[in-house]
């Protein structure tokens, strides 16, 4: 036989050989992996399962923010009436560029590290944010009660602003004729003139006690403020009785220490005696404050 053809049978041979063993080679790691290869698929398969566990609790957390989102702006459409962007909104496109900068250069471990670390870190901003968030829905419902209750209103009909005879200060007193810190306003007006709780609150005292008040009212409206009607010709509130904003508690009169018809009407804040004239703001115009301010401010003499 030829040298050639023997040559090529030999390669041939070889060929065949090295192709047949290729072959059962990759038949073999495919269904007998070594050490190594089974090390690695169970890596990758504890990956895809803590990937899966990651997208899990993501979505949990996405709900949750929704939830937080949705209150921020009901608390600012109620507060602002407009709907902010925050900050981190502002920087949503560049911390986007960031992290895919940063995952393209981390392992499978790294990654996963770095994902449960933010997750840990945006839980606790979560119930950090609830809490804050909690404490200002609270802090809404008591401001709510607090302007209910602070004294708001003139407590007799003065729409002409005529009604106002004394101010908030010292001032001459109408029977010892010397000057005396006067602690409320005058409003003088005819008998029978209708007195008007300024807020919300519980009557505290009804009645005459003797104090040079006559017949007066005493109003505790909670966070602190307490109001005090005097010389009414007659009372219509009692102690014990809750009354609203704008509901009549008496009737202007003379009794007591007084010189002639009127209300003496004062606002107490933690036991201190505060100038009313401060309080209209519910039913003043700024240029009516303007001249009731410059009408209580005049150095006359008090009804009482």
């Amino acid at each position: 036989m030829p040298l050639r053809v023997k040559l090529l049978r030999t390669f041939g041979l070889v060929a065949a050989v090295m192709v047949a063993g290729f072959a059962f080679t990759q038949i073999s790691n495919y269904y007998f992996p070594t050490t190594g290869e089974k090390k690695l698929q169970q890596e990758n398969s504890q990956i895809q399962y803590d990937y899966a566990l990651l997208q899990e609790e993501m979505e949990k957390l996405k709900i949750q923010m929704k939830e937080i989102e949705d209150r921020d702006n009901d608390i600012y459409r109620t507060i602002f009436e407009a709907n902010p962007i925050p900050d981190s909104a502002r920087q949503k496109m560049i911390d986007k560029k960031k992290e895919a900068s940063m995952v393209a250069r981390l392992s499978n471990d790294e990654l996963n590290e770095s994902l449960i670390k933010q997750i840990s870190q945006l839980q606790a901003r979560l119930q950090t944010q609830k809490k804050s968030f909690n404490t200002l829905e609270t802090l809404i419902k008591n401001k709510e009660a607090l302007l209910a209750a602070t004294p708001a209103i003139q407590p007799v009909s003065n729409r002409d602003l005529n009604r106002i005879a004394s101010g908030f200060g010292t001032r001459i007193d109408p029977v010892y004729k010397t000057m005396k810190f006067h602690a409320g306003l005058d409003f003088a007006a005819p008998q029978g003139t209708p007195i008007y709780a300024t807020a919300n609150g519980v009557v505290s005292f009804s009645g005459n006690a003797g104090n040079g008040f006559g017949n007066h009212v005493i109003i505790d409206h909670g966070f602190n403020y307490e109001t005090l009607y005097g010389h009414m010709v007659r009372v219509k509130a009692r102690a014990g009785q809750r009354v609203m904003r704008g509901e009549v508690i008496g009737w202007v009169g003379s009794t007591g220490k007084s010189t002639g018809p009127h209300l003496h009407y004062e606002v107490h804040k933690s036991g201190q005696k505060l100038d009313p004239i401060y309080f209209f703001y519910n039913d003043l115009t700024p240029e009516q404050f303007d001249r009731i301010l410059k009408l209580a401010s005049a150095g006359n003499q008090t009804f009482d």
